[in-house]
């Protein structure tokens, strides 16, 4: 029995040899979802953002300020 490989069957192989491949990377790495074991501020920054939520979050007092002062010459 003659086996044919030429350029069709090596596109083919090399396709589904990076589809495996891709798929183990993609597992490999999932973003961490439990706020507590992120480490680094960086990580969390970036999470918070992607949450949309204030993260440092600021008190009452850095909040004002922050807060232009009043002119009370005017």
């Amino acid at each position: 029995m003659d086996i044919v490989r030429n350029k069709a069957w090596r596109k083919f192989k090399a396709k589904v040899k990076s589809r495996k491949n891709g798929e183990t990377r993609e597992k490999q790495w999932i973003a961490e979802k439990n706020w507590k074991l992120m480490y680094t501020r960086g990580e969390k920054l970036r999470r918070a953002t992607q949450l949309g939520i204030d993260y440092p979050k600021k008190t009452v007092r850095q909040t004002l300020d922050n807060e232009q002062p009043l002119d009370e010459d005017k």
